[in-house]
Protein backbone atom coordinates (compact mmCIF):
# COMPACT_ATOMS: atom_id res chain seq x y z
CA UNK A 1 0.00 0.00 0.00
CA UNK A 2 1.63 3.45 -0.83
CA UNK A 3 1.19 6.06 1.66
CA UNK A 4 0.45 9.65 0.57
CA UNK A 5 -0.47 12.68 2.09
CA UNK A 6 -4.33 13.72 2.45
CA UNK A 7 -6.17 16.11 2.94
CA UNK A 8 -10.20 16.43 2.80
CA UNK A 9 -12.11 19.61 1.28
CA UNK A 10 -11.46 22.40 4.04
CA UNK A 11 -7.83 22.02 3.29
CA UNK A 12 -6.37 22.78 6.58
CA UNK A 13 -3.99 19.77 6.98
CA UNK A 14 -2.70 17.28 4.92
CA UNK A 15 -1.95 13.85 6.65
CA UNK A 16 0.17 10.72 6.18
CA UNK A 17 -1.85 7.75 5.20
CA UNK A 18 -2.32 4.48 3.92
CA UNK A 19 -4.32 4.23 0.42
CA UNK A 20 -5.47 0.81 -0.14
CA UNK A 21 -8.29 0.91 -3.02
CA UNK A 22 -11.25 -1.11 -3.27
CA UNK A 23 -12.61 -2.45 -6.80
CA UNK A 24 -14.65 -5.68 -6.31
CA UNK A 25 -17.34 -5.92 -3.51
CA UNK A 26 -16.35 -9.99 -3.30
CA UNK A 27 -12.81 -8.91 -2.24
CA UNK A 28 -13.34 -6.24 0.58
CA UNK A 29 -13.65 -8.59 3.99
CA UNK A 30 -10.11 -9.57 2.68
CA UNK A 31 -8.88 -6.04 1.93
CA UNK A 32 -10.46 -4.68 5.38
CA UNK A 33 -8.76 -8.03 7.69
CA UNK A 34 -5.53 -6.97 6.30
CA UNK A 35 -5.55 -3.23 6.63
CA UNK A 36 -7.54 -2.39 10.16
CA UNK A 37 -7.43 -0.03 11.75
CA UNK A 38 -8.76 2.05 8.82
CA UNK A 39 -11.76 4.57 7.19
CA UNK A 40 -13.48 4.27 4.30
CA UNK A 41 -13.20 7.18 1.72
CA UNK A 42 -15.05 8.23 -0.96
CA UNK A 43 -14.37 11.79 -2.61
CA UNK A 44 -13.09 13.71 0.72
CA UNK A 45 -15.44 16.02 0.35
CA UNK A 46 -16.27 16.35 3.91
CA UNK A 47 -14.87 19.56 5.50
CA UNK A 48 -12.88 18.45 8.44
CA UNK A 49 -11.72 15.16 9.54
CA UNK A 50 -14.67 13.34 9.55
CA UNK A 51 -13.05 11.62 6.53
CA UNK A 52 -9.36 10.98 7.49
CA UNK A 53 -7.44 8.88 9.31
CA UNK A 54 -3.99 10.19 10.02
CA UNK A 55 -1.52 7.69 10.37
CA UNK A 56 -3.94 4.73 9.74
CA UNK A 57 -5.24 3.39 6.21
CA UNK A 58 -8.09 5.15 4.26
CA UNK A 59 -10.66 1.67 2.12
CA UNK A 60 -10.72 3.89 -1.14
CA UNK A 61 -14.23 3.02 -1.64
CA UNK A 62 -14.83 5.23 -5.56
CA UNK A 63 -13.78 1.38 -7.49
CA UNK A 64 -17.19 0.26 -6.29
CA UNK A 65 -19.28 2.49 -8.27
CA UNK A 66 -21.57 0.15 -10.45
CA UNK A 67 -25.36 -0.19 -10.59
CA UNK A 68 -26.57 -3.43 -9.91
CA UNK A 69 -30.44 -2.71 -10.59
CA UNK A 70 -32.80 -0.09 -11.75
CA UNK A 71 -36.54 -0.45 -11.84
CA UNK A 72 -37.79 2.58 -13.62
CA UNK A 73 -41.53 1.81 -13.34
CA UNK A 74 -40.95 1.84 -9.08
CA UNK A 75 -37.67 3.87 -8.76
CA UNK A 76 -35.96 1.58 -6.94
CA UNK A 77 -32.05 1.53 -7.23
CA UNK A 78 -29.49 -0.96 -6.30
CA UNK A 79 -26.19 0.63 -6.92
CA UNK A 80 -22.66 0.01 -5.08
CA UNK A 81 -21.37 2.49 -2.50
CA UNK A 82 -18.81 4.68 -4.39
CA UNK A 83 -21.34 5.82 -7.11
CA UNK A 84 -21.88 9.22 -7.24
CA UNK A 85 -24.91 11.27 -6.71
CA UNK A 86 -24.21 13.30 -10.05
CA UNK A 87 -24.27 10.13 -11.88
CA UNK A 88 -27.50 8.89 -10.09
CA UNK A 89 -29.10 12.14 -11.25
CA UNK A 90 -27.97 11.52 -14.91
CA UNK A 91 -29.11 7.92 -14.73
CA UNK A 92 -32.47 8.15 -13.22
CA UNK A 93 -33.51 11.92 -14.74
CA UNK A 94 -33.79 11.05 -18.16
CA UNK A 95 -36.55 7.97 -17.14
CA UNK A 96 -38.67 10.37 -14.82
CA UNK A 97 -36.88 10.09 -11.25
CA UNK A 98 -34.70 11.77 -9.15
CA UNK A 99 -32.79 11.71 -6.01
CA UNK A 100 -35.82 12.89 -3.48
CA UNK A 101 -32.92 14.35 -1.39
CA UNK A 102 -29.16 15.92 -2.60
CA UNK A 103 -26.47 17.83 -0.72
CA UNK A 104 -25.02 21.00 -2.29
CA UNK A 105 -22.65 19.20 -4.24
CA UNK A 106 -22.76 16.32 -6.59
CA UNK A 107 -19.41 14.85 -6.22
CA UNK A 108 -20.64 12.55 -3.09
CA UNK A 109 -20.73 9.00 -3.02
CA UNK A 110 -23.69 7.18 -1.93
CA UNK A 111 -21.64 5.40 1.02
CA UNK A 112 -20.51 8.99 2.48
CA UNK A 113 -24.08 10.52 1.92
CA UNK A 114 -25.31 7.56 4.08
CA UNK A 115 -22.41 7.74 6.41
CA UNK A 116 -23.14 11.63 6.73
CA UNK A 117 -27.05 11.35 6.52
CA UNK A 118 -26.70 14.22 4.17
CA UNK A 119 -29.75 16.62 3.75
CA UNK A 120 -30.63 19.34 1.57
CA UNK A 121 -33.07 22.60 0.28
CA UNK A 122 -36.11 20.35 0.83
CA UNK A 123 -35.79 18.40 4.88
CA UNK A 124 -39.18 20.12 5.82
CA UNK A 125 -40.61 17.64 2.84
CA UNK A 126 -38.58 14.87 2.58
CA UNK A 127 -35.84 14.21 5.48
CA UNK A 128 -32.46 13.10 5.42
CA UNK A 129 -30.80 10.96 2.49
CA UNK A 130 -31.44 7.96 4.99
CA UNK A 131 -35.17 8.10 4.87
CA UNK A 132 -34.85 7.14 1.48
CA UNK A 133 -32.64 4.24 2.18
CA UNK A 134 -34.32 0.64 2.03
CA UNK A 135 -31.17 -1.42 2.17
CA UNK A 136 -27.37 -1.47 2.75
CA UNK A 137 -24.63 -4.16 3.15
CA UNK A 138 -21.95 -3.41 5.47
CA UNK A 139 -18.89 -5.05 6.24
CA UNK A 140 -17.25 -5.17 8.94
CA UNK A 141 -13.42 -4.81 9.81
CA UNK A 142 -13.23 -8.41 10.92
CA UNK A 143 -15.02 -9.56 7.52
CA UNK A 144 -18.38 -9.89 8.85
CA UNK A 145 -21.20 -9.10 6.49
CA UNK A 146 -24.19 -7.55 7.79
CA UNK A 147 -27.02 -6.39 5.48
CA UNK A 148 -29.38 -4.05 6.98
CA UNK A 149 -32.80 -1.71 6.31
CA UNK A 150 -35.54 0.14 8.16
CA UNK A 151 -37.30 -3.06 8.64
CA UNK A 152 -34.43 -5.32 8.64
CA UNK A 153 -31.68 -5.41 11.62
CA UNK A 154 -33.22 -1.59 12.18
CA UNK A 155 -30.93 -0.67 15.10
CA UNK A 156 -27.87 -1.71 12.71
CA UNK A 157 -29.61 0.48 9.91
CA UNK A 158 -30.00 3.44 12.78
CA UNK A 159 -26.44 3.65 13.58
CA UNK A 160 -25.08 3.07 9.81
CA UNK A 161 -26.95 6.14 8.75
CA UNK A 162 -25.16 8.73 10.27
CA UNK A 163 -22.78 7.06 11.98
CA UNK A 164 -19.78 8.54 10.95
CA UNK A 165 -18.40 5.61 8.59
CA UNK A 166 -17.55 4.17 12.30
CA UNK A 167 -19.99 1.23 11.90
CA UNK A 168 -17.97 -0.87 9.15
CA UNK A 169 -17.82 -0.45 5.33
CA UNK A 170 -21.13 0.17 3.17
CA UNK A 171 -20.67 -1.77 -0.13
CA UNK A 172 -24.09 -1.18 -1.90
CA UNK A 173 -27.35 0.78 -1.08
CA UNK A 174 -30.85 0.29 -2.40
CA UNK A 175 -32.23 3.55 -2.70
CA UNK A 176 -36.20 5.07 -3.37
CA UNK A 177 -36.20 8.00 -6.04
CA UNK A 178 -38.50 10.93 -6.29
CA UNK A 179 -40.74 10.86 -9.47
CA UNK A 180 -39.97 14.19 -11.51
CA UNK A 181 -41.48 15.91 -14.84
CA UNK A 182 -38.11 17.12 -15.76
CA UNK A 183 -35.09 18.09 -14.80
CA UNK A 184 -36.33 22.09 -14.41
CA UNK A 185 -37.97 23.97 -11.36
CA UNK A 186 -40.41 26.68 -10.67
CA UNK A 187 -37.91 28.99 -8.81
CA UNK A 188 -38.59 32.27 -6.51
CA UNK A 189 -36.15 35.02 -5.15
CA UNK A 190 -37.41 37.04 -2.53
CA UNK A 191 -35.30 39.50 -1.19
CA UNK A 192 -35.25 40.01 3.12
CA UNK A 193 -34.26 42.86 5.53
CA UNK A 194 -34.68 41.21 8.71
CA UNK A 195 -34.66 38.08 10.43
CA UNK A 196 -38.49 38.16 11.04
CA UNK A 197 -38.87 38.32 7.65
CA UNK A 198 -37.04 35.51 7.02
CA UNK A 199 -38.63 33.31 9.44
CA UNK A 200 -42.13 34.63 7.91
CA UNK A 201 -40.82 33.60 4.32
CA UNK A 202 -40.02 30.07 5.45
CA UNK A 203 -43.16 29.18 7.48
CA UNK A 204 -45.42 30.59 4.49
CA UNK A 205 -43.38 28.33 2.05
CA UNK A 206 -43.19 25.11 4.27
CA UNK A 207 -46.20 23.55 2.93
CA UNK A 208 -46.32 24.90 -0.36
CA UNK A 209 -42.97 25.03 -1.81
CA UNK A 210 -40.72 22.21 -1.69
CA UNK A 211 -37.09 23.76 -1.68
CA UNK A 212 -36.31 26.50 0.44
CA UNK A 213 -32.91 28.02 1.18
CA UNK A 214 -31.78 31.39 1.97
CA UNK A 215 -28.35 33.50 1.58
CA UNK A 216 -27.66 35.55 4.41
CA UNK A 217 -25.08 38.46 4.12
CA UNK A 218 -23.56 38.34 7.76
CA UNK A 219 -21.23 41.31 7.19
CA UNK A 220 -24.21 43.87 6.69
CA UNK A 221 -24.73 46.09 9.89
CA UNK A 222 -27.42 47.21 11.58
CA UNK A 223 -29.71 44.35 8.81
CA UNK A 224 -29.88 41.30 8.28
CA UNK A 225 -30.65 41.27 4.68
CA UNK A 226 -30.26 38.29 2.41
CA UNK A 227 -32.16 36.28 -0.54
CA UNK A 228 -34.61 33.77 -0.23
CA UNK A 229 -35.33 31.09 -2.46
CA UNK A 230 -38.03 28.57 -2.90
CA UNK A 231 -38.81 26.37 -5.37
CA UNK A 232 -40.94 23.20 -6.63
CA UNK A 233 -40.82 20.63 -9.49
CA UNK A 234 -42.07 21.96 -12.92
CA UNK A 235 -45.54 20.26 -14.29
CA UNK A 236 -44.96 18.20 -17.43
CA UNK A 237 -45.08 19.71 -20.75
CA UNK A 238 -43.90 23.02 -19.47
CA UNK A 239 -41.77 25.19 -21.64
CA UNK A 240 -38.41 25.44 -21.01
CA UNK A 241 -34.81 27.04 -22.39
CA UNK A 242 -31.95 25.04 -23.30
CA UNK A 243 -30.40 22.68 -21.35
CA UNK A 244 -27.37 23.97 -19.35
CA UNK A 245 -24.45 22.87 -20.82
CA UNK A 246 -21.76 21.50 -18.06
CA UNK A 247 -18.91 24.07 -18.63
CA UNK A 248 -17.58 24.51 -15.25
CA UNK A 249 -14.94 27.22 -14.20
CA UNK A 250 -12.58 26.41 -12.41
CA UNK A 251 -10.26 28.12 -9.75
CA UNK A 252 -6.58 26.95 -11.20
CA UNK A 253 -4.00 27.15 -8.41
CA UNK A 254 -3.83 27.97 -4.71
CA UNK A 255 -3.21 31.82 -4.00
CA UNK A 256 -0.64 32.77 -1.69
CA UNK A 257 -3.33 34.63 0.59
CA UNK A 258 -7.08 34.16 1.17
CA UNK A 259 -9.09 35.46 -1.11
CA UNK A 260 -11.90 35.39 1.33
CA UNK A 261 -10.57 38.70 3.32
CA UNK A 262 -11.76 41.80 5.28
CA UNK A 263 -10.57 43.85 1.92
CA UNK A 264 -13.40 41.66 -0.40
CA UNK A 265 -15.92 40.32 1.76
CA UNK A 266 -18.19 43.69 2.05
CA UNK A 267 -17.87 44.78 -1.38
CA UNK A 268 -18.55 40.94 -2.45
CA UNK A 269 -21.74 40.11 -0.26
CA UNK A 270 -23.01 43.99 -1.14
CA UNK A 271 -22.88 42.94 -4.91
CA UNK A 272 -24.28 39.68 -4.55
CA UNK A 273 -27.21 41.22 -2.72
CA UNK A 274 -28.36 43.61 -5.28
CA UNK A 275 -27.40 41.50 -7.94
CA UNK A 276 -29.94 38.96 -6.18
CA UNK A 277 -32.87 41.73 -5.66
CA UNK A 278 -32.44 42.76 -9.15
CA UNK A 279 -33.27 39.52 -10.48
CA UNK A 280 -35.55 38.76 -7.69
CA UNK A 281 -39.48 37.08 -9.08
CA UNK A 282 -40.35 33.76 -10.15
CA UNK A 283 -38.36 31.98 -12.92
CA UNK A 284 -37.37 28.42 -14.39
CA UNK A 285 -34.20 26.73 -13.64
CA UNK A 286 -32.44 24.04 -14.02
CA UNK A 287 -31.62 21.27 -11.33
CA UNK A 288 -27.99 21.62 -11.51
CA UNK A 289 -27.60 25.21 -10.86
CA UNK A 290 -30.07 25.07 -8.38
CA UNK A 291 -29.41 22.31 -6.40
CA UNK A 292 -24.99 22.66 -7.20
CA UNK A 293 -24.36 26.10 -7.22
CA UNK A 294 -20.34 25.40 -6.23
CA UNK A 295 -20.00 22.89 -8.49
CA UNK A 296 -20.03 25.43 -11.28
CA UNK A 297 -16.16 26.46 -9.81
CA UNK A 298 -14.34 23.40 -9.96
CA UNK A 299 -11.51 23.40 -6.66
CA UNK A 300 -13.48 26.87 -5.56
CA UNK A 301 -11.69 25.56 -2.19
CA UNK A 302 -8.42 27.05 -3.36
CA UNK A 303 -9.65 30.63 -2.90
CA UNK A 304 -9.32 30.96 0.99
CA UNK A 305 -5.61 29.97 0.68
CA UNK A 306 -2.66 27.36 2.21
CA UNK A 307 -4.11 27.79 5.13
CA UNK A 308 -7.80 26.21 4.28
CA UNK A 309 -11.28 27.13 5.60
CA UNK A 310 -13.34 25.64 8.37
CA UNK A 311 -16.79 25.73 7.97
CA UNK A 312 -19.33 26.11 10.65
CA UNK A 313 -22.74 24.62 10.83
CA UNK A 314 -25.07 24.71 13.27
CA UNK A 315 -28.45 23.77 14.35
CA UNK A 316 -30.77 25.27 17.12
CA UNK A 317 -34.39 24.27 18.12
CA UNK A 318 -37.58 26.31 17.14
CA UNK A 319 -38.07 28.17 20.21
CA UNK A 320 -34.69 29.74 20.69
CA UNK A 321 -33.90 29.52 17.30
CA UNK A 322 -34.56 33.40 16.12
CA UNK A 323 -32.61 34.46 19.26
CA UNK A 324 -29.79 32.08 18.31
CA UNK A 325 -29.24 33.12 15.04
CA UNK A 326 -29.19 36.67 16.23
CA UNK A 327 -26.50 36.41 18.27
CA UNK A 328 -24.05 33.99 16.60
CA UNK A 329 -24.52 37.08 13.94
CA UNK A 330 -23.52 39.47 16.11
CA UNK A 331 -20.58 37.63 17.51
CA UNK A 332 -19.16 37.31 13.89
CA UNK A 333 -20.37 41.21 13.37
CA UNK A 334 -18.19 42.01 16.50
CA UNK A 335 -15.68 39.53 15.28
CA UNK A 336 -14.61 41.11 12.33
CA UNK A 337 -14.80 37.87 10.29
CA UNK A 338 -16.91 36.92 7.67
CA UNK A 339 -18.63 34.52 5.30
CA UNK A 340 -19.69 35.02 1.79
CA UNK A 341 -21.10 31.47 1.74
CA UNK A 342 -23.46 31.50 4.56
CA UNK A 343 -26.57 29.61 4.57
CA UNK A 344 -29.69 29.98 6.40
CA UNK A 345 -32.65 27.35 6.17
CA UNK A 346 -35.06 25.58 8.67
CA UNK A 347 -35.63 21.49 9.24
CA UNK A 348 -38.82 19.94 9.82
CA UNK A 349 -40.43 18.84 12.06
CA UNK A 350 -39.15 15.18 11.53
CA UNK A 351 -37.60 12.71 13.53
CA UNK A 352 -34.03 11.34 12.17
CA UNK A 353 -33.35 8.30 10.46
CA UNK A 354 -29.90 7.78 12.47
CA UNK A 355 -28.60 8.14 15.64
CA UNK A 356 -26.17 10.25 14.94
CA UNK A 357 -27.54 12.28 12.26
CA UNK A 358 -27.22 15.80 12.11
CA UNK A 359 -30.52 17.49 11.59
CA UNK A 360 -33.38 18.28 13.64
CA UNK A 361 -36.41 20.53 14.20
CA UNK A 362 -34.71 24.36 14.41
CA UNK A 363 -32.81 26.58 12.15
CA UNK A 364 -29.86 25.55 10.52
CA UNK A 365 -27.24 28.20 9.61
CA UNK A 366 -23.89 27.24 7.67
CA UNK A 367 -20.72 29.80 7.18
CA UNK A 368 -17.05 29.35 6.01
CA UNK A 369 -14.48 30.90 7.31
CA UNK A 370 -11.03 31.14 6.17
CA UNK A 371 -8.25 29.74 8.56
CA UNK A 372 -6.82 33.07 10.54
CA UNK A 373 -5.92 30.26 13.20
CA UNK A 374 -6.42 31.35 16.81
CA UNK A 375 -8.32 34.61 16.48
CA UNK A 376 -10.66 32.23 14.27
CA UNK A 377 -10.81 29.56 16.81
CA UNK A 378 -11.42 32.32 19.77
CA UNK A 379 -14.42 33.08 17.29
CA UNK A 380 -15.50 29.57 17.22
CA UNK A 381 -15.39 29.46 21.08
CA UNK A 382 -18.13 32.23 21.52
CA UNK A 383 -20.39 30.39 19.03
CA UNK A 384 -20.24 27.34 20.58
CA UNK A 385 -21.42 28.80 23.82
CA UNK A 386 -24.43 30.01 21.70
CA UNK A 387 -25.42 26.90 20.51
CA UNK A 388 -24.74 25.23 23.94
CA UNK A 389 -27.25 27.69 25.43
CA UNK A 390 -29.89 27.10 22.42
CA UNK A 391 -29.59 23.43 23.23
CA UNK A 392 -28.30 22.88 19.13
CA UNK A 393 -25.72 21.06 17.66
CA UNK A 394 -22.72 20.78 15.20
CA UNK A 395 -22.29 19.08 11.79
CA UNK A 396 -19.95 16.29 12.27
CA UNK A 397 -19.20 16.45 8.48
CA UNK A 398 -18.18 20.00 8.54
CA UNK A 399 -16.38 19.88 11.77
CA UNK A 400 -12.57 20.05 12.36
CA UNK A 401 -12.19 21.55 15.84
CA UNK A 402 -15.95 21.26 18.12
CA UNK A 403 -14.96 20.41 21.66
CA UNK A 404 -16.17 16.91 22.90
CA UNK A 405 -18.23 18.06 25.29
CA UNK A 406 -20.21 19.91 23.02
CA UNK A 407 -20.64 16.71 20.52
CA UNK A 408 -21.78 14.82 23.54
CA UNK A 409 -24.53 17.61 24.41
CA UNK A 410 -25.57 17.45 21.24
CA UNK A 411 -25.84 14.17 20.42
CA UNK A 412 -27.80 12.48 23.65
CA UNK A 413 -27.75 9.00 21.66
CA UNK A 414 -24.11 8.91 21.78
CA UNK A 415 -23.71 6.09 24.08
CA UNK A 416 -26.49 3.87 22.43
CA UNK A 417 -24.46 4.31 18.97
CA UNK A 418 -21.28 3.15 20.46
CA UNK A 419 -22.36 -0.54 20.95
CA UNK A 420 -22.08 -0.47 16.99
CA UNK A 421 -18.84 0.83 16.07
CA UNK A 422 -16.19 -1.45 14.82
CA UNK A 423 -13.12 -1.31 16.92
CA UNK A 424 -10.78 -1.48 13.82
CA UNK A 425 -12.45 1.59 12.21
CA UNK A 426 -11.30 4.77 13.20
CA UNK A 427 -10.86 8.96 12.15
CA UNK A 428 -9.50 12.07 12.91
CA UNK A 429 -13.07 12.84 14.28
CA UNK A 430 -13.47 9.61 15.89
CA UNK A 431 -10.14 9.64 18.50
CA UNK A 432 -10.60 13.41 18.86
CA UNK A 433 -14.87 13.29 19.81
CA UNK A 434 -15.18 9.57 21.17
CA UNK A 435 -11.92 8.91 22.16
CA UNK A 436 -10.81 6.05 19.95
Amino acid sequence: MAVVGVSSWGRLEVARQRICPLSSRQWVAESLRGAAPGLAYGMGRSYGDVCLNPGGTLWLTRGLDRFIAFDSDTGRLACEAGVLLGDIQRLALPRGWMLPVTPGTQWVTVGGAIANDVHGKNHHVAGCFGDHVRRIELVRSDGERIECGPGSKPEWFRATVGGLGLTGVITFAELQLHPVTGPWLHVETLPFQTLDEFFQLAASSASVWEYTVSWIDCRARGTSRGLFLRGRGGEAGTAAPAEPRDRALAMPFTPPVSLVNRVTLGPFNRAYYHLGRRRSGARLVHYRPFFYPLDQVRDWNRMYGPRGFFQYQCVVPPAPGRDAVRALLDEIAKSGEGSFLAVLKTFGEREAPGLLSFPCPGVTLALDFPNRGDRTLRLFDRLDAVVREAGGRLYPAKDARMPRSLFEAGYPRLGEFLHYRDPGISSGLSRRLMGG
